[in-house]
C-alpha cells in the first residue's frame, strides 16, 4: 500500500473518530409498536382498529425485556436506538480501516 492510500485511510479514521464523539446518547434495542384491545365492547379496537402502544425491547442474556414508552418517549428512544446502530456502522468501518493499516504496517508501535 502506498503512502497516499495510507494517509487517506488515516484521514478517514480520524473523521470516524469525530463522528463517534458526536453521536450522543444510545441504547441497544428496538422500538416496537403493538396493537392492543382495551376490552370496551363499544370501542373501535373490537372492530380491528387496535390501540397503538410503543415499547422499547431489549434482549439481554437470552431474555427479552420490554418497557412501555408511550407516544411522548417513543421518538427519543427511537433516536437512541438509531445512534447505537450508527455506532456499530462506524466501528465496522474503523475495523476495516485498522485492518488495512495493520497489514500495511502503518500503525504506531506499542510496547
Amino acid at each position: 500500500m502506498d503512502k497516499k492510500n495510507i494517509q487517506q485511510l488515516k484521514r478517514r479514521r480520524k473523521g470516524l473518530e469525530k463522528k463517534i464523539a458526536e453521536i450522543g446518547p444510545l441504547m441497544r434495542g428496538s422500538v416496537v409498536e403493538l396493537g392492543m384491545t382495551c376490552g370496551n365492547p363499544n370501542c373501535r379496537c373490537t372492530r380491528g382498529e387496535k390501540h397503538r402502544k410503543y415499547y422499547f425491547s431489549l434482549n439481554r442474556k437470552g431474555k427479552t425485556k420490554i418497557i412501555y414508552l408511550g407516544k411522548a418517549r417513543e421518538p427519543l428512544a427511537r433516536q437512541y436506538s438509531e445512534n447505537y446502530k450508527t455506532l456499530l456502522d462506524i466501528v465496522a468501518e474503523m475495523t476495516t480501516i485498522n485492518m488495512d493499516l495493520l497489514k500495511a504496517d502503518a500503525l504506531p508501535k506499542t510496547r
